[in-house]
Formats: structure tokens, C-alpha cells, sequence
């Protein structure tokens, strides 16, 4: 997979942690349209303060993502590292400071390894030699298993979108989630790309939750090079979807110790509000989460859930349906052969529970993971 037209890339390791690639740098031919959303932690760091400030007028030239290290409560030395960072880029590439991105991802509190940083930009190249999607996401992997790409033509044009993402802890997203870069040749208007951006993005990655905890970094960014023309405006939001979706469902599937990909439906709710918070309710509990890694179709565990969001006053329980899977589990009852079916579903790799709540119209989606072991081995050991 390669990225689309008016796209360059430059990967490294310039030894942050380890010797895996570790820095990564996308550059648009020229300054274009951009868009991104960001974390509403009270401890975001220095990339996304910098480049909420940098994306302010909706365009953007380059963006870069340090891996390893979040560059979180790092204080003013921090900041004045990563506007060094931003400013040496600008420079190689020859464009303003406020015309480059950055993201940053990895332990808190801890500060770039400033001479090594500064050895890495040094060495970045005047033109990049070809490299995959695959290597760009690849190169901002933290405790990721595996790489998360995903692609999409827009129809009707040759246009294309293309996007990375990383994350598989600490998500628990508000404004965006984890770190996730989407580039598109098609030519679109930058008041136009910022609201189909953010709608997206609302549907996709604010609709993923692996442990509750919403990251300090945050970081969800796409730019448009425009170099494959103008596009019909409903076929560009449905390919975005398209790629969107397709790099959350690998972000749940991916959880940190995940061994199931959870998709919770909640339906006939009141408003979109409603259902994505009874929904966010179920997928984030650790007793669901622990029923689905040990198979267990304890439908009980998602009515109180559902009970536990008591500030929704119009539901009703005798209204309520459960299902997992198509099989209903509530008001409806199991006898002992359909719950070994159940068991035998919950096995699977991918478990849906479906809530009717009966007070409305709206639907929301949301995806998670179950709760494993590995979960807790993996953030116990985190730092060392």
C-alpha cells in the first residue's frame, strides 16, 4: 500500500527506546487542507498543545510522530523541546513551524532524549526514498501488536484515502483517540474537511474503549493534497468512514491482552446520546468484559450495565431486550441447550451484544475488547 499522490515519507529509529523505528515524518508536496481533533485531558502534552495550535487555520504542510516517549508533564522544557522539533523540521522541508504538525506517544513524564533527537533530525534526508503505509505505521507502534493500516477509493474519482493508527491502551477517547494519521489525494475545501473529519471521527474512534482511561496524547489528524481533483462530498465522507472504521475495529481487536474484539449495538434509544452512553456503559465494564473472555453468556453483568446509567430515567427494564448475538437472553429466557450455544458463541473472536432499549429511534455502535491477564501483565511492567 502506498500513500496517495502529493505524499512522502521518512521513517527512522533515532534511539528513543529501542531500536525499533521510532520517528516518522509525512510531508504534503505543498501546504494543503488538514483537519484534526485532539485529547481533552487536563494533562495534555506539548504535541497536542502545539498542534491545536498549529492546525488553527486548517491547513498543514508536514506532520511528525515521536514514538516511545509521550513528552507528557514534561513542563516548559517540554514545550520548548517540541517546538525544536517542529521548527528543524520546517526547516528541512522548507515551509513555516506553523505549517508542521507533531504527535507524540509512549511513557509520561519523561523528556525527549534531546541529542538523540536532535542527531535524528539532523540525518533526515532531502528527498525520501519510497516506503510503504505499512512502515509509516509500523514506525509510531508503542505496545501495539500489530500495524493498523486501512485504505479506500472514493467513488466516482481516482481519489484515494489512506490511514494508520496506533493504540491499545489508554483509550477511552473524547474529541479523538490514540494516534491516527489519514492522508487523501482528493481536493476538498478545508471548512468542508474539518466537518466531515469531525463527524467521522465522532461514528469511528470516539465510539472505541479499551480500559476507560482517555490518553494525555490524543491525536487524530488527515490532510488533503488535492492532488487527484474535486470529488463528490457524500462519496469522500463514506470512503473516510470506510478507512475509519476499518482502523478501529483493528484498535479494539488489538487491545492490549486482547483476545476478543467486542461490538456493542444499542438501538432504539431516546437520541444518539443516549444509546452511545448506555453503550459505553456495557463495553467499558470490566464484569461484561471478563464474562466475554471467559465465555460466559452472563447476560445479568449487561443489565446492570444498562441499570447502572441511572441518570436515563425513560428506560425502562420491562422494555429492555438483550441479545448476544441474534439470540435474544432477556426478557426472553434460555433453557440449558440454548446456553451451551451461547458458550459456544462466546468463544468466538469477535462477540456482538445487541440492547433494545425501546425508548426511541437512535442507534450507536460501539467497539472494545475483553479483559485478560495480559492486560494486566502488560501495564505492570509498562516502564521497566
Amino acid at each position: 500500500m502506498k500513500l496517495p499522490e502529493g505524499f512522502s515519507a521518512y521513517v527512522a529509529n533515532i534511539g528513543i527506546k529501542d531500536s525499533s523505528t521510532d520517528f516518522t515524518l509525512v510531508v504534503a508536496d505543498t501546504r494543503c487542507a488538514a483537519a484534526g481533533v485532539f485529547t481533552q485531558s487536563r494533562f495534555a502534552g506539548p504535541s497536542v498543545l502545539l498542534s491545536r495550535e498549529n492546525i488553527g487555520d486548517l491547513a498543514a504542510r508536514a506532520v511528525v510522530v515521536i514514538s516511545k516517549n509521550a513528552n507528557v508533564a514534561t513542563g516548559a522544557e517540554g514545550m520548548r523541546n517540541a517546538r525544536e522539533v517542529v521548527n528543524s523540521v520546517a526547516k528541512k522541508i522548507g515551509c513555516g513551524e506553523g505549517d508542521v504538525l507533531i504527535a507524540s506517544t509512549g511513557v509520561i513524564g519523561r523528556q525527549y532524549p534531546m541529542e538523540k533527537v536532535r542527531a535524528g533530525l539532523t540525518a533526515i534526508p532531502a528527498t525520501f526514498a519510497k516506503i510503504s503505509v505499512t512502515d509509516v505505521a509500523r514506525a509510531i507502534m508503542t505496545t501495539d501488536t500489530v500495524h493498523k493500516t486501512a485504505e479506500s477509493g472514493v467513488a466516482g474519482s481516482s481519489a484515494r484515502v489512506v490511514g494508520v493508527a496506533k493504540g491499545v491502551g489508554m483509550i477511552e477517547p473524547n474529541m479523538a483517540t490514540l494516534i491516527t494519521l489519514m492522508f487523501t489525494d482528493a481536493a476538498i475545501e478545508k471548512d468542508d474537511l474539518d466537518k466531515i473529519f469531525r463527524r467521522v471521527i465522532d461514528k469511528t474512534f470516539n465510539c472505541v474503549s479499551i480500559d476507560t482511561d482517555t490518553s494525555t496524547s490524543d491525536t487524530a489528524i488527515v490532510l488533503a493534497s488535492g492532488k487527484a481533483g474535486a470529488v463528490d462530498l457524500e462519496a469522500f465522507e463514506s470512503a473516510l468512514h470506510q478507512v475509519a472504521l476499518s482502523l478501529t475495529q483493528q484498535v479494539a481487536r488489538d487491545g492490549e491482552g486482547a483476545e476478543k474484539l467486542i461490538e456493542v449495538c444499542v438501538d432504539s434509544a431516546r437520541d444518539e446520546r443516549q444509546a452511545k452512553l448506555v453503550a459505553k456503559a456495557i463495553v467499558n465494564s470490566p464484569l461484561v468484559k471478563t464474562a466475554v473472555h471467559g465465555a460466559d453468556p452472563n447476560w445479568g453483568r449487561v443489565a446492570m450495565a444498562v441499570g447502572k446509567c441511572s441518570t436515563e430515567t425513560d428506560i425502562d427494564e420491562n422494555k429492555v431486550v438483550i441479545r448476544f448475538g441474534s439470540q435474544e437472553v432477556f426478557p426472553k429466557s434460555v433453557d440449558e441447550k440454548g446456553l451451551d450455544a451461547l458458550s459456544k458463541y462466546m468463544r468466538s473472536d469477535t462477540v456482538r451484544i445487541h440492547v433494545s432499549l425501546r425508548t426511541g429511534t437512535a442507534t450507536s455502535t460501539v467497539w472494545g475488547c475483553d479483559l485478560t491477564d495480559g492486560y494486566v501483565r502488560i501495564n505492570a511492567d509498562y516502564t521497566t
